[in-house]
């Protein structure tokens, strides 16, 4: 059973966050940046407040200035944050994701602090690693290979 901390530090890589009190367009800043699809918004002791994704941004941007839009990030993020933690089963995880229809998904510790981000397409590869080397086991176990 494949934990969520042992992908961990690729997941930490992809971590973006920023403060509740930064302005909206500062969120589309980061953004915008290659492979960045949403930030995590944490309060000012750095526990996870929120999240903001691209089409937040998007949605907000249209019914304002553009650059002058003065709307805060945390009038527009998702506040109801789902999350795993690292002591976690990918599976378990994936199959939340599955079921919610998340992209990606923070991974916090249990103070709220975010640690990185999970994509389910990286979930699904490891499961599907996982499921193959399970196979070539049971496989070589039926076969009798590399018993006497």
């Amino acid at each position: 059973m494949t934990l969520i901390q042992s992908i961990l530090p690729a997941a930490g890589k992809r971590l973006v966050t920023m403060q509740h009190a930064s302005p909206l367009v500062e969120a589309a800043r980061l953004l915008s940046e290659m492979n960045t699809n949403l930030v995590v918004v944490c309060n000012p002791e750095g526990r996870m407040f929120g999240v903001v994704t691209k089409s937040d941004v998007v949605k907000q941007i249209s019914h304002c200035q553009g650059c002058s839009c003065t709307t805060m990030v945390s009038d527009v993020m998702t506040k109801d944050v789902i999350a795993c933690q690292p002591e976690q089963s990918l599976y378990d995880v994936w199959l939340v994701m599955k079921d919610k229809g998340l992209k990606q998904i923070p991974v916090a510790n249990h103070a709220s602090e975010p640690l990185g981000l999970l994509y389910a397409s990286e979930a699904l590869e490891v499961l599907m690693k996982e499921a193959e080397y399970q196979e070539l086991l049971l496989r070589d176990y039926v076969m009798g290979i590399g018993y006497r």
